[in-house]
């Protein structure tokens, strides 16, 4: 009598070791595509550098969760880089080599700012994350206001607004002169010291600022991208 075919060796295990490895593909190509255009690129981009079908990322991601799995690994390196400067020998050498750190990563990563203001109120993760950074950052300005260094009306949100300044340079200047930023952090950094008399304009309230650089976005199907919270109290 003949034996039928032999069955397939671990088919469903071989299955779930390709699923696996398809996932690991689009997490490591959104890490790649939001680095390097920010996290409202279309998710075809993002399918196509990972190599599979934009069917293939849907059954496995939304845009959330996409962004989700990226940023909880880069949320917890800036907050690293954050409690780090507190080690600094005085308070405002670790404030200002906070921001100058952030400012190089952003040369190499949009998405930095996206990290660091994106409400996702549906990713507790990120979201936790991303208020445990922005009370690092509270500290390391509060250290470097007693110790009289730092001007004493500035506010977390302003770490904001100088990343979105140096963002616009870097990428304006990326091709031709890629460290013209580092001028510009001179010079806002130099306004930042205590000694600096001239009063600052009011600062936007955190709910502003926020809701500014998450303004509601066309084209989303429900459920697929973050949406925007109760802001951090200040």
């Amino acid at each position: 009598m003949t034996a039928g075919p032999a069955p397939r060796a671990n088919g469903p295990r071989r299955l779930r070791r390709d699923a696996a490895h398809n996932q690991e593909r689009i997490v490591e190509a959104a890490r790649v595509v939001f680095a390097a255009r920010g996290v409202d690129v279309a998710l075809e981009e993002i399918a196509k550098q990972a190599g599979v079908g934009l069917a293939t990322l849907h059954r496995r991601f939304t845009r959330g969760e996409l962004i989700e799995a990226v940023f909880t690994g880069r949320a917890a390196e800036y907050l690293r880089i954050a409690e780090e400067a507190m080690n600094a020998p005085d308070g405002w050498t670790g404030f200002v080599g906070y921001l100058e750190r952030l400012c190089e990563i952003q040369q190499q990563d949009r998405s930095l700012s996206d990290v660091l203001t994106l409400r996702m109120p549906d990713y507790a993760t990120v979201s936790e994350m991303r208020d445990q950074i922005y009370w690092a950052q509270l500290k390391l300005i509060q250290r470097a206001q007693r110790e009289g260094t730092l001007r004493g009306d500035l506010v977390p949100e302003d770490v904001i607004l100088l990343l979105l300044a140096t963002g616009g340079i870097i990428s304006a200047t990326a091709g031709t002169a890629p460290h013209s930023w580092r001028r510009t952090f001179a010079f806002i950094t130099a306004s930042m010291r205590a000694d600096h008399a001239q009063p600052l304009p009011a600062a936007p309230t955190t709910e502003d600022l926020l809701a500014a650089l998450n303004p509601p976005r066309r084209g989303r199907r429900p459920g697929d991208g973050p949406s925007t919270s109760a802001p951090s109290p200040t």
